[in-house]
């Protein structure tokens, strides 16, 4: 079993691996203050530690990603992949500043499975990442406010909207405090999607395939009107493509 973590600021992503399928995955919250021993005895419910041969590892948060190479190499006796500069991808970056480009951004132009078509991958995350793969090279990158984080943003800095669950109202015009935020932060993504691609469109002059990833993406892939298709396991998938390749 190969065991993968894929790092976000909000959510831990896990997943594990038979061979080249990823036969099962989890998501855990993040918590930058929690000791190895702390995620192990947390993990150790959901994963048979014992039938681990390898650990790969995407992550944006520096602590997070000690306290899981601790884990693996004093819990399991394995060193672990962690996906960074010297690390074999088979993406190439062309970006002004190729080190700044995040490991989860990396991980999701691996995994799409038909590299010779150009594809613009939207990771619905703590950020919203638009990716613009062409040639087996991430070629452009817009970065938004999350979901998560606009509702933060409209809680924290009002004195009377309430903190809401994220759910799809019935209409886009809400009749109530709660549904015209839900509204807002659903809809308003889904919006942002469209009016988005069809600017790199314009700009590109360029027809591609849309993927739309993270957790939240099933929620919001039929609010759109941009035809795409849903891949909640893509950055779990071009982490276990890293991984066989290293």
């Amino acid at each position: 079993m190969i065991l993968l973590f894929d790092v976000g600021n909000t959510n831990i992503f896990i997943g594990l691996a038979d061979g080249e399928k990823i036969i099962t995955t989890y998501r855990i919250n993040t918590e930058p203050d929690k000791t190895a021993d702390e995620y192990y005895v947390q993990l150790k419910p959901m994963i048979a530690f014992d039938k681990v041969k390898g650990v790969a590892i995407s992550s944006v948060v520096p602590r997070v990603t000690e306290a899981l190479k601790d884990i693996a190499s004093r819990m399991l006796k394995l060193t672990p992949l962690i996906v960074g500069p010297g690390v074999k991808t088979g993406i190439h970056i062309k970006t002004d500043h190729p080190r700044e480009v995040g490991a989860d951004l990396i991980c999701d132009a691996a995994g799409i499975e038909n590299k010779d078509s150009i594809t613009m991958v939207i990771d619905l995350g703590t950020a919203i990442k638009y990716i613009y793969v062409k040639d087996h090279t991430i070629r452009g990158v817009i970065i938004a406010p999350g979901i998560d984080i606009s509702i933060k943003a409209l809680t924290g800095h009002t004195a009377l909207l309430p903190d809401i669950d994220i759910e799809v109202p019935k209409n886009v015009l809400g009749t109530n405090t709660i549904h015209c935020m839900q509204s807002g932060v659903t809809y308003g993504v889904a919006s942002q999607i469209d009016g988005l691609v069809e600017r790199v469109k314009k700009e590109t002059k360029e027809t591609f395939q849309v993927i739309l990833t993270g957790g939240l993406a099933p929620m919001i892939a039929p609010l759109c009107e941009t035809p795409l298709r849903v891949d909640t396991e893509l950055v779990l998938k071009g982490l276990l493509k890293i991984y066989h390749k290293n």
